[in-house]
């Protein structure tokens, strides 16, 4: 009998864990469409200066859709301006789980940590860079911690490809640097060509 039970208890596992995707799918999908309208209407929320409305809709589209990454963003967007670094620093993060390239929650967590864990913020910069080579701002930022752990060759080529990709940025490379951020992309600090 408790064999027969057994076998009755995994069927009805089995059979309602075969049955419940297309239950959880079409009950997925509404919430994914929900979740995009209110993505929506949250946007609209900033575009009229309500970031505290904004932020109650993010927080009702990651209620939704958990795995929203743009939602998670915006959250840690708000939050920073708001000076809240934990929360900030606690959302990119939960956008960055969704999608480790996500180039703007990387800079942004970057930005957050270079006064207080440079080198974690190098990492994220990297891994930003990684994911577009030409994040002129990430490069520019990457040179500035760097050339404060005085890795001036490293700081220097950072700054050279930032100027490379975005020659306006040339104006904030320090003066020490300004011979490294050539914007010719094959002049070298002495300004010899490869």
């Amino acid at each position: 009998m408790a064999a027969a039970s057994a076998g009755v208890a995994v069927w009805a596992i089995q059979f309602h864990s075969g049955a419940a995707p297309e239950s959880e799918n079409s009950s997925a999908t509404l919430k994914t469409q929900e979740a995009n309208a209110l993505l929506q209407g949250a946007l609209v929320q900033e575009n009229q200066h309500d970031p505290k409305g904004a932020a109650r809709t993010y927080r009702r589209v990651v209620e939704l859709d958990p795995r929203n990454k743009l939602a998670w963003y915006n959250l840690g967007v708000i939050a920073q301006q708001d000076g809240e670094t934990a929360d900030a620093l606690a959302s990119y993060d939960k956008a960055l789980k969704i999608d480790p390239s996500f180039t703007s929650a990387l800079f942004n967590e970057a930005i957050l940590l270079k006064p207080t864990e440079p080198d974690r913020a190098v990492g994220l910069l990297k891994r930003a860079i990684a994911a577009d080579p030409q994040a002129a701002t990430a490069h520019l930022q990457l040179g500035h911690i760097l050339a404060g752990k005085g890795r001036t060759d490293e700081a220097g080529g950072e700054f050279r490809r930032a100027v490379v990709a975005d020659p306006s940025l040339r104006s904030q490379v320090p003066d020490e640097f300004r011979d490294f951020a050539s914007p010719s992309p094959t002049s070298t600090p002495a300004g010899s060509t490869r």
